[in-house]
C-alpha cells in the first residue's frame, strides 16, 4: 500500500484500498452531471491523421470533482511491462476497466477488466451523449507527478481494430502530449493536455503515428488520464461522432 501527497488537493491518498470511510466519501465526491458546455472540438493539422482537441470540455469545478472521485474510487495498481525479456515496473499507476467481454493484451500481458466505477461510468455516459459513440472499455492512468511518464507507442492492439477511435480525458496537472511519425520518427505534434480537456484520435492515427507523455521534472501535481476505447465493435470516425460535432468542418 503506497501513500503520496498531491499538493494541488493537499490531502493524502491511499492507493490500492477502499475502506468503509472512503466508500462513504465517494458518495459526497461522486461526479455530478457536467455543467452544460458547448463542445468545441478543434481539428489539429496532422498529415493522414484524425485528431481533434477540446481544451476545456469540463469547467474547473466539474473537473475538480472528477479528479477527487477518480483518485479515490479506482483500484490503482503498478503493473509490470515485459521489456526485452524482463519485467519492468511501469512508471505510473493504472487500471483497465470495462464491460465483462473486453479483456485486453498489452506488452504480452492479458488484462481482465475491472467493473466500471461510478465516476468513470458517468464520464463514459457523458461522452456517449456528446459524441454519439459507445465506448465499452477504458485505460485509466495515474501519473503521480512529473517523474511518471508514458513511452512511445501506438494503440494498435488487434482487439481495437484497424482504425480505432480513442477518447482521452485529462484531469489534474497539465502534461505535454507528443505525437511522431512511425515511419520517420519526425515530430508531428506537441500539445499541453490540461485539466478537463478531451483529445480524440481516430482514423489512421495509430497506424501512422506514435504518441508519448514525457517526464516533466517541474511538475509536482498528479494527473489522471482516461483513454476510452471500443473492443470488438466497429470504430467511429472522429469527424462523424454524432450531433455534438455539427460545428466541425
Amino acid at each position: 500500500m503506497a501513500e503520496w501527497l498531491d499538493p494541488k488537493y493537499a490531502r493524502v491518498f491511499t492507493i490500492g484500498s477502499t475502506t468503509s470511510v472512503s466508500r462513504r466519501l465517494l458518495k459526497t465526491l461522486a461526479v455530478s452531471p457536467p455543467l452544460p458546455n458547448p463542445m468545441q472540438l478543434n481539428p489539429l493539422a496532422i498529415a493522414g491523421a484524425e485528431v481533434r482537441h477540446a481544451p476545456a470540455l469540463y469547467p474547473i469545478d466539474a473537473a475538480d470533482r472528477s479528479m477527487r472521485a477518480l483518485t479515490r474510487e479506482i483500484a490503482w495498481t503498478q503493473h509490470h511491462l515485459n521489456l526485452f525479456g524482463r519485467a519492468v515496473a511501469a512508471p505510473r499507476l493504472s487500471c483497465w476497466m470495462g464491460d465483462p467481454d473486453t479483456a485486453y493484451t498489452y506488452s504480452r500481458t492479458r488484462f481482465v477488466p475491472q467493473a466500471w466505477t461510478p465516476a468513470v461510468a458517468e464520464l463514459r455516459d457523458d461522452l456517449r451523449e456528446r459524441l454519439g459513440v459507445r465506448f465499452n472499455s477504458v485505460l485509466a492512468n495515474l501519473y503521480r507527478d512529473g517523474q511518471d511518464s508514458m513511452g512511445w507507442h501506438s494503440d494498435d492492439e488487434p482487439e481495437l481494430g484497424p482504425r480505432p477511435l480513442i477518447a482521452s480525458l485529462s484531469f489534474g496537472a497539465g502534461r505535454t502530449f507528443r505525437l511522431r511519425s512511425r515511419a520517420t520518427r519526425e515530430a508531428a505534434l506537441s500539445i499541453e493536455l490540461t485539466h478537463g480537456s478531451l483529445l480524440l484520435m481516430g482514423g489512421d492515427t495509430q497506424s501512422l503515428y506514435q504518441h508519448a507523455l514525457p517526464k516533466r521534472m517541474r511538475v509536482t501535481g498528479a494527473r489522471i488520464n482516461l483513454t476510452f476505447r471500443t473492443i470488438g465493435l466497429p470504430a467511429a470516425r472522429v469527424d462523424r461522432v454524432g450531433a455534438a460535432s455539427a460545428a466541425m468542418p
